[in-house]
């Protein structure tokens, strides 16, 4: 059992009822907080809902989806960080699944392999590298001839490496599978 003091509050009169300081009257101690922390600005921020335009109408999302969506835009256009982000979620994702599923269960993947030369026009026409050649298109053969689109045709121009000047034949060779070959920029030391 623990001592009671012999003095009250006051200092004047004997109280039984009260402990010497340090002691306290709970044997399991003084009880532990249960409070959670509150939250920061910035989780509090990311709580909050905004208004967006989506698709003719509207939409409630909140702080942190908008800021998600927005890397995903920086990261598609091209921007490093967004994309390091990105790759960041993809990794974290991936860990998650992973966890879900149960050890040494893997998840079927099936891949398909098609070498039709047909898709592989179809899907440059598609992602806009590639046009058909408009002065061969009526011409019959089993494939429509394409030309490349100028802003493809620059990039590659822009990529090369080693600083070996462009030949005659190579720039004929680019111009006839180019649609506007007058609009490209050629690389310095070119005679275009």
């Amino acid at each position: 059992m623990t001592k009671r003091s012999k003095t009250s509050h006051s200092g004047s009169a004997r109280n039984p009822g009260w402990f010497v300081k340090g002691r306290s009257g709970n044997r399991n101690g003084r009880p532990k907080t249960s409070r959670a922390e509150p939250p920061s600005a910035f989780e509090v921020l990311l709580e909050k809902t905004l208004t967006v335009a989506d698709r003719g109408g509207t939409r409630k999302i909140t702080l942190e989806e908008a800021l998600q969506q927005r890397t995903y835009q920086d990261a598609l256009a091209g921007k490093r960080m967004a994309m390091r982000q990105l790759v960041q979620w993809i990794i974290k994702r991936e860990a998650w699944l992973a966890k879900q599923h149960a050890p040494g269960a893997k998840r079927p993947m099936t891949v398909l392999i098609e070498h039709d030369p047909k898709n592989v026009d179809a899907a440059l026409v598609l992602l806009g590298i590639a046009a058909p050649h408009p002065a061969r298109a009526k011409m019959g053969g089993a494939r429509a001839e394409l030309l490349l689109e100028p802003w493809a045709v620059q990039a590659a121009l822009r990529r090369r490496r080693g600083g070996q000047r462009l030949t005659d034949k190579e720039c004929e060779q680019i111009r006839q599978c180019s649609r506007d070959a007058d609009s490209l920029r050629w690389p310095r030391g070119t005679g275009e």
